[in-house]
């Protein structure tokens, strides 16, 4: 199907005028997105499900439509007021008490990590974990506790493997005329989340 045919299906089935060739054209090459509305009939065009389209979520929004759940039903279902509701969908930070954020990780089916994505704890967590691999991690397990829910005897242990996966990086990639840590530290320290989540499934496996 070309962009003419996805707009002029819009138009006529669901009641979206103003979609032109252009529009879809913008949306694949992603200038811009689709509203709900216009997820939901790009996606009944396209005889796909709304989370067909999205990829893999990572955003609140993202996960709701993956599950083709309407604002109100999440926000019924977790015990919010919509505008309330919309408003941390709109700023891509989730600010509900623990009870409604349980509510929501069982809802949309959230990970841990998805969780602290969606809540938009994932650069705090990711300052974190580079100055407790950096410099002393005993000193970072209360502080990445409050941003991410572990028992303490895990989070140590995470914490201290971490450190010495990063402190052999440098050992290994250290060049005595070089200026740092290299190549090697940088990267591991840019995907310092990631290195940390797979720390925590192998100490819980």
């Amino acid at each position: 199907m070309g962009p003419e045919h996805v707009a002029y299906g819009m138009r006529v089935s669901y009641g979206l005028p103003y979609v032109t060739p252009d529009l879809v054209i913008a949306w694949e090459r992603g200038i811009t997105s689709p509203t709900n509305a216009e997820l939901v009939g790009l996606a009944g065009v396209l005889w796909c499900s709304p989370g067909d389209l999205v990829g893999r979520p990572r955003t609140l929004r993202e996960h709701r439509l993956s599950h083709g759940f309407a604002p109100e039903d999440v926000a019924n279902a977790v015990g919010l007021e919509l505008l309330a509701y919309l408003s941390m969908e709109e700023h891509d930070q989730w600010r509900g008490t623990d009870r409604q954020s349980s509510a929501l990780a069982d809802l949309l089916g959230l990970s841990l990590p998805d969780f602290v994505i969606v809540a938009g704890r994932e650069p705090k967590l990711a300052a974190l974990l580079r100055n407790a691999v950096t410099t002393r991690w005993q000193a970072y397990v209360r502080p990445v506790a409050k941003v991410v829910p572990l028992g303490r005897r895990l989070l140590e242990d995470s914490l201290q493997k971490l450190h010495r996966q990063y402190q052999g990086q440098m050992v290994s990639t250290f060049s005595w005329g070089g200026s740092g840590a290299g190549d090697g530290g940088q990267d591991f320290l840019d995907r310092v989340v990631d290195h940390f989540w797979t720390t925590v499934q192998d100490n819980t496996g």
